[in-house]
């Protein structure tokens, strides 16, 4: 691999006198420097651990994108992006540019995207070596025809010690997530969160990718012997990561994907799952993945044998694991699938209404999509709990530079032209909301899961859902058919009604902010 692409680029950073400059280095090499300056610890079973201090997730309130006149009509603003002056960018550059004076820095050439005709060359610029370490293992590696591609390349310079002045910067904090489309630049700084890196890729390719055709995705995909290609859309915890990883299908990629003329791609070249309470018995091919070379974030060890607590959320619910995508063993090597035949929203109801899987429309799904609904545990420490519904559009607002509605719209037109089957699968709860019901037994989702991609769903006799609309199948092979109904699990039926209606009402709330939407996909969402 050559330094030149990466030489000049530090030199146009204005980064001149800098101390050591690492270049790709191979990970045993990373895990030696970071362990010798102490960033982090082995684990028994070969995993680098770190710690990541207050910040054990996103920032979305510091992410800031540089606006000039033309970006500015583009960009969805919001709590979610927030704009930033050139000026004031140009500013933050100095101070750091002086911080880094002298200092150790890790440079890796990677690459995002699978399909060769939207792969974007990255450069990944950091001053931890486990930061180099953990985007070594999550993007794709860099090859010669990255270096002379035309898509031309993005930089990330993740510089977590480097704090903002909130009063000089502008910024709410001494943390900021910083994109610049026009220098094609992410800098991220005062936090040590290392998936800030991988969701700032996602960001970008969110704003470059519509333009070329690319519906870009917060989905998994996985594909079985026939070439079908099946998606799960889905925030954190309604089990994206564990229901593709599939020992009968093959995994393209757990978390970000485009939808392009030749089919399904990963953006990724690796996996980035949750471990709060992993099992062996229920995610064995995460924990068979977890290994050397493989980055623990927040994970606790027992201080005497180094062994993981996965039950243990003392530092953060949000604990994570890193690796290569090969540390599975049936994946896509080349990242890629053909055309989808079936879309699968997963949310966590953990008012123990929505069906535990549902036929959807196109105009269902579109109103799905654009809800991104799942729900967050309140103050489960306190014993006495209400569920929070969050909405997230696209299932996945965050990461969304343009409005929701140009990405529902190439959802839409992809549907319509490769005729694929849509699907809303609940995760959460049954016979009642969190608190009395229990969760969805994963066994049975996996079965509900396999019904929709082989198409058994299509054969079931249907009801129709009298509060949400959905069509809810009367039988499922491998699943008791009073589980199917969610109103039937409730020994409170009564209460069932109150909370559904309840729920109903948050999802038109919620929907108010869409005014551009076409009133059939308005009319396809609860009555």
């Amino acid at each position: 691999m050559t330094m030149m692409m990466s030489r000049k680029a530090l030199e146009d950073y204005g980064l001149t006198n800098l101390g050591s400059i690492n270049w790709n280095l191979d990970p045993a090499v990373l895990i030696e420097q970071a362990l010798s300056r102490k960033e982090g610890v082995l684990a028994s079973n070969g995993a680098f651990r770190a710690t990541t201090g207050s910040h054990t997730g996103r920032s979305p309130k510091d992410k800031f994108i540089v606006s000039n006149e033309e970006i500015a009509s583009k960009i969805w603003w919001g709590e979610n992006n927030h704009p930033m002056s050139p000026e004031t960018f140009a500013l933050i550059r100095q101070s750091l540019s002086d911080y880094l004076q002298g200092r150790d820095v890790y440079v890796l050439d990677a690459a995002a995207g699978a399909d060769p005709n939207y792969r974007m060359p990255i450069q990944v610029i950091t001053e931890l070596a486990w930061h180099n370490l953990f985007a070594r293992q999550l993007f794709l590696r860099a090859n010669e025809s990255d270096q002379t591609s035309e898509n031309p390349g993005f930089t990330i310079l993740c510089v977590p010690h480097f704090r903002m002045n909130p009063r000089a910067h502008g910024t709410r904090s001494e943390t900021a997530i910083i994109i610049d489309f026009e220098e094609r630049l992410v800098l991220i700084a005062g936090t040590e969160y290392a998936g800030e890196m991988k969701k700032s890729i996602f960001t970008v390719l969110n704003f470059i990718l519509p333009a070329q055709g690319v519906l870009p995705m917060h989905c998994s995909a996985n594909i079985g012997e026939d070439g079908d290609v099946a998606l799960f859309f889905g925030l954190s915890g309604t089990g994206k990561t564990s229901l593709s990883a599939d020992p009968e299908r093959r995994l393209i990629g757990d978390d970000e994907h485009g939808w392009g003329d030749n089919g399904v791609f990963n953006f990724e070249g690796g996996c980035y799952a949750k471990c709060i309470n992993l099992s062996e018995k229920y995610e064995p091919q995460i924990w068979n993945a977890i290994r050397f070379g493989s980055v623990y974030e927040n994970v606790v060890l027992d201080e005497k044998n180094r062994n993981p607590k996965y039950e243990d959320s003392s530092l953060t619910e949000n604990t994570r694991v890193a690796y290569p995508i090969d540390f599975i063993d049936n994946v896509v090597e080349s990242g890629m699938g053909g055309q989808p035949q079936a879309v699968i929203f997963l949310t966590a109801d953990s008012f123990g209404v929505l069906p535990p899987i549902s036929k959807l429309t196109t105009k269902q799904a579109m109103y799905y999509f654009l809800s991104g609904y799942t729900s967050k545990l309140a103050g489960t420490e306190r014993g006495v709990t209400s569920p929070q519904a969050t909405f997230s559009s696209c299932f996945g607002a965050a990461f969304l530079p343009l409005r929701p509605g140009e990405y529902a719209n190439l959802l839409r037109e992809r549907i319509e032209k490769h005729n694929v089957r849509c699907y809303l699968i609940n995760t959460g709860w049954t016979g009642g909301a969190y608190g009395i019901g229990s969760r969805i037994n994963i066994n049975y989702t996996r079965q509900m899961v396999k019904a929709a991609i082989n198409g058994d769903i299509e054969q079931a006799e249907i009801m129709t859902d009298p509060i949400f609309g959905l069509q809810i199948p009367t039988t499922c092979p491998g699943v008791p058919a009073e589980v199917l109904q969610p109103r039937n699990t409730w020994i409170d039926q009564d209460g069932y009604d109150q909370q559904a209606t309840y729920l109903a009402e948050l999802f038109k709330k919620n929907f108010e902010q869409f005014t551009l939407v076409s009133e059939d996909i308005r009319a396809a969402g609860p009555r």
